[in-house]
């Protein structure tokens, strides 16, 4: 009997990668190594929490495209913002209105975040205590961002995007209270007009943004592009991210609105200065070309605590304008004489001057390259996931760099696409993975239902494990 079943085994072992080789969309790879969870991503209207093998655990569904991060919050709801096509700044990533639903997609609370002046976009982040963070750009005229000191030679527009957040608590269904803020704009310096306000040193100001350093901006009002925001309790921080600048930052969170505006006060003595920036020197006259580190990065974040790196900073650097067009996901340790105070000294360039670890593709640098959205996310295991959202897909790879779990989203610019198509995937923002045991699922009916691809084949979801 043993004889037939190791004849059975090496038969199925022969047969396995053709399994595999079946299909070309949903689930490609699913290796036993591959982290147990649910992933979620929104694409186009719908937002999609789905397992390893690509079936779909829950579906939102909503009248508007996403604008364009999403979240599950504790109690198993969605916190989504959404694109409404009404008069507003345009800014690429814009929203305008943030939706909550729960696990049935009912409505329980919703809000517009725009006007003529001002859109919500990219990124908000559910606070601990409920409340939202929320990224908003803000139009300053022309005469503003002279007044502030931009040379008017940096000014193809009549006016220029200022980037602020804002905390709401959410009241009811569609009520809400501003608990706290904080402005680009309040942390401003220049070197070009000194009968102008912000007039300073550059160098020696590391903490304060130039007005006048343009990235690869173009001198449009698009200037900063903020695109996302997170937070980590613990520090009582946030951090954000400047794809024009190619840099991040922090700020401290444990400051009023007033303290927030200003350069003294908060947890760390600083108001709503930047604690720390890191990835290109060349913004506060500190470095060259050769000192840059990101070019157009999205959603840097703290490792949660009990993970592989806890507490350093991961970062998917897009490669934008890099020498060579390719993408990588790092981590760095940022220089702290104590958690959360940050090592800086005016007039020198930031460190760290080299990454802890860095992911690239192993073969060819520039098989991996997502020139816009994407992130990564260091799972518990040890594993990352990450998104290469240009080309609409999701892959694990373990502590070895190897790629244990591969998802193309079956979904084109023009439809739902069948088992056997070839890959045309809709872009798509971001993808975060959540543990099979997080609160969020309690008492939720997590039965998988059929994956979001037509003619599905979920033989690719068979996992070979020696007995």
């Amino acid at each position: 009997m043993r004889k037939y079943y190791i004849i059975l085994l090496i038969l199925f072992v022969i047969y396995l990668p053709n399994v595999f080789s079946q299909n070309t969309i949903g689930t490609i790879l699913n290796n036993e190594s591959a982290y147990d969870g649910y992933s979620l991503f929104t694409i186009k209207n719908n937002t999609y929490l789905i397992n390893n093998c690509g079936q779909v655990i829950n579906k939102w569904v909503s009248d508007e495209s996403p604008g364009f991060s999403v979240y599950i919050l504790p109690d198993g709801s969605l916190l989504r913002p959404e694109f409404l096509d009404e008069p507003s700044p345009f800014i690429p990533g814009q929203g305008g209105k943030v939706v909550i639903r729960d696990w049935d997609n009912n409505i329980t609370w919703q809000q517009k975040f725009l006007n003529k002046n001002e859109v919500q976009h990219h990124d908000v982040y559910p606070m601990p205590n409920g409340n939202i963070l929320i990224l908003i750009a803000e139009v300053k005229t022309k005469d503003e961002a002279i007044l502030a000191g931009r040379d008017p030679l940096n000014l193809v527009d009549d006016e220029l995007f200022n980037e602020k957040i804002i905390e709401i608590k959410p009241i009811g269904s569609s009520e809400y209270e501003i608990v706290w803020e904080w402005s680009f704009w309040d942390h401003l310096i220049q070197d070009f007009d000194n009968t102008k306000n912000n007039f300073g040193d550059v160098l020696n100001n590391p903490q304060l943004v130039d007005i006048n350093y343009l990235g690869f901006s173009e001198k449009k009002a698009n200037w900063l592009h903020v695109n996302s925001i997170q937070y980590n309790a613990t520090l009582d921080q946030i951090i954000l991210s400047s794809r024009q600048l190619n840099e991040i930052y922090i700020i401290d969170h444990a400051t009023t609105t007033e303290e927030s505006a200003s350069n003294s006060g908060g947890a760390r003595g600083k108001g709503g200065d930047f604690l720390y920036r890191w990835g290109n020197p060349i913004a506060y006259k500190a470095g060259t070309v050769d000192d840059q580190k990101l070019y157009g990065q999205h959603l840097p974040y703290w490792i949660p605590k009990g993970l592989t790196d806890e507490d350093k900073i991961m970062i998917f650097n897009n490669g934008f304008n890099r020498n060579i067009d390719f993408s990588s996901v790092d981590i760095i340790s940022a220089p702290q004489s104590q958690p959360g105070d940050y090592i800086i000294t005016s007039g020198e360039k930031i460190g760290p001057d080299n990454v802890d670890w860095s992911y690239t593709d192993p073969v060819d640098q520039t098989l991996f390259f997502s020139k816009i959205m994407s992130n990564a996310q260091r799972l518990p295991n040890g594993n990352t996931l990450i998104s290469e959202g240009t080309k609409g897909q999701f892959f694990e790879i373990d502590s070895d760099n190897n790629i244990i779990w591969k998802y193309i989203i079956p979904i084109s610019p023009s439809g739902i696409l069948s088992q056997g198509d070839a890959p045309d995937p809709s872009r798509v923002f971001r993808v975060t993975k959540y543990s099979i045991d997080d609160v969020a699922f309690t008492e939720k009916d997590m039965s998988p239902g059929n994956p979001i691809e037509l003619n599905f084949n979920l033989d690719n979801c068979i996992v070979l494990y020696w007995m």
